[in-house]
């Protein structure tokens, strides 16, 4: 399991807004901390490492659960120091 320093609830947006939420929510973070991004939109699962690679921050991982019917992702990304 990841440890995150701060969670990011997406549930319930889809393509783009998650992206849209973590662009926002990791300018708050300092240099070397882990966003968690909590969603449950497929998407998340391309559009996450995509949006790392343009943007310089580290893909730490992604958890995918089964909660009931519904699947839940977790995408951990680490704020980079530049």
């Amino acid at each position: 399991m990841i440890q995150s320093d701060v969670k990011l609830d997406t549930l319930g947006y889809f393509c783009p807004m998650p992206i849209i939420m973590t662009s926002k929510k990791i300018k708050e973070l300092l240099a070397g901390q882990v966003l968690e991004v909590i969603s449950d939109d497929e998407g998340i699962k391309k559009d996450m490492p995509a949006w790392c690679q343009t943007t310089g921050h580290e893909m730490v991982g992604m958890e995918e659960d089964a909660n009931g019917a519904k699947r839940v992702y977790k995408a951990f990304v680490k704020k980079s120091s530049g």
